[in-house]
């Protein structure tokens, strides 16, 4: 899981860098035909493309389209908010998962995780800073990308179970890099793509490849209860190698934010392990790092 999660997070910093030369839906679209090209190839050698008309699914619409958003709002932010800080509310994801599932599925969550709900939520106002000078717009992006990833996870779990894994993220794959497309054409058109970035797409690519089989040996063959926590991990990778790339050093917003939202993700998941629920939503959220490019 932590190696899974240091592929996502530089994965993350390398698209951050190219979108400093690159515009978004320029990145959109050749991360995506990296991807895509991965990802089918995968999907391809696994069988998972044999009935490709299971993408017709509802469920697996709703969860495409949400991904589009998450995404779109995701690297919108990433372009301009420190890493950390988009790690920190990213982190958030649980919670929203948390109470989705009570609200639209009827699952049962008792006081405390509701109070752990409500002082996450505080950690990412303290994040936001609505109302004060630290406040950057790009944080409202950041928090709709959260919003819009719990409404992927939340409509993955409604996928059937015969529909393919491998298919839906390529599936997911391909719609982003359409979308990318028309974006290109509608936003000023097609620009020369630098090398070096070129480059760093195509590594960026690689490693979201690796981090998928790595998150998927991790929940497959460990309890899922223990393995979950360890995607905190990622917020780690992201204050290092922010400081690294970027020279972010965060605020004392941003700690005491992170914190919250941190703490409280770690009580929910323990909550869900002590209870032994059969539905864990926080524990089963589908996105790895808990971003937009989760399977």
């Amino acid at each position: 899981m932590v190696v899974a999660m240091a592929s996502f997070v530089t994965n993350d910093t390398l698209t951050k860098v190219v979108m400093e030369t690159m515009s978004l839906s320029q990145t959109l679209l050749v991360r995506g035909v990296f991807a895509s090209a991965l990802i089918l190839l995968v999907a391809w050698h696994r069988g998972a493309l044999a009935k490709p008309a299971q993408v017709l699914h509802p469920t697996v619409a709703l969860r495409t389209a949400s991904e589009m958003a998450a995404t779109v709002t995701f690297l919108g932010a990433l372009a301009h908010m420190p890493l950390g800080n988009i790690a920190a509310m990213l982190q958030a994801l649980p919670l929203v998962i948390t109470v989705g599932a009570a609200l639209f599925f009827g699952e049962k969550v008792g006081w405390r995780r509701w109070l752990a709900v409500v002082i996450g939520f505080v950690g990412v106002l303290i994040i936001v800073q609505p109302g004060l000078d630290g406040f950057n717009l790009f944080s409202l992006l950041a928090l709709a990308s959260v919003m819009f990833a719990g409404l992927r996870d939340l409509s993955t779990r409604r996928i059937p179970g015969d529909v393919p894994t491998l298919l839906v993220s390529a599936m997911t794959a391909v719609t982003i890099t359409f979308l990318g497309g028309i974006m290109v054409l509608a936003f000023g058109g097609w620009a020369p793509v630098p090398g070096p970035s070129l480059g760093m797409l195509g590594i960026s690519a690689v490693l979201l490849v690796v981090g998928y089989q790595f998150i998927i040996k991790a929940m497959r063959e460990g309890d899922i209860s223990f393995v979950a926590p360890f995607r905190y991990t990622a917020l780690l990778w992201a204050l290092i190698l922010g400081f690294v790339a970027f020279g972010e050093v965060p605020d004392v917003f941003m700690i005491a934010g992170a914190t919250c939202i941190v703490l409280s993700g770690l009580y929910t998941l323990y909550r869900e392990r002590k209870l032994d629920r059969k539905s864990k939503p926080a524990t089963e959220s589908t996105g790895p790092t808990m971003a937009p490019d989760g399977l």
